[in-house]
């Protein structure tokens, strides 16, 4: 299965533009796994959070709410439970032109039915942060996890 996102930013959609492609495939044991591409332009250099929130909203990109986060102990505040939300992702970097690109793999997720599926009743979007998530070291509880939302993508599942 494979799922696409278009990213724009969050105050002006066009300071902030690109492409998140997914795909679902099952590892060598048998774990479904979902191949995350992110390609984007008009970031400030640097790093940035990347998470996938539990609404597939972008206007304005709060109504994504919280980190895709499902199942009986779920917890979509971005600073609880992080970084172990089901959403959370590595960092993104932009270079000193503003463009990024990521890779990574996770097994939190699916694009398939099923308890961890990004196509829940209400759909699933990307979030690109202003500042990095530092993963809450040291037991920090507050303001680890990017800070303002930069840009958003509303997840679809292609056909």
């Amino acid at each position: 299965m494979k799922a696409t996102a278009e990213i724009q930013g969050c105050i002006n959609a066009s300071d902030v533009s690109g492409r998140a492609l997914l795909r679902e495939r099952r590892s060598e044991e048998g774990v479904k796994e979902v191949d995350v591409s992110i390609l984007v332009k008009g970031l400030v250099p640097g790093k940035h959070a990347v998470h996938i929130h539990e609404t597939a909203s972008c206007v304005p990109c709060g109504s994504a709410n919280g980190h895709f986060d499902p199942g009986p102990n779920g917890n979509t505040s971005p600073d609880g439970n992080h970084p172990f939300h089901s959403g959370d992702l590595i960092n993104i970097e932009a270079n000193r032109s503003g463009n990024a690109h990521l890779n990574t793999t996770t097994s939190r997720v699916t694009l398939s039915p099923g308890p961890l599926s990004l196509f829940d009743v209400d759909g699933s979007a990307f979030i690109i942060h202003v500042l990095e998530d530092t993963y809450c070291p040291d037991g920090a509880v507050t303001g680890c996890a990017g800070g303002a939302r930069a840009a958003c993508g509303i997840i679809t599942l292609d056909d």
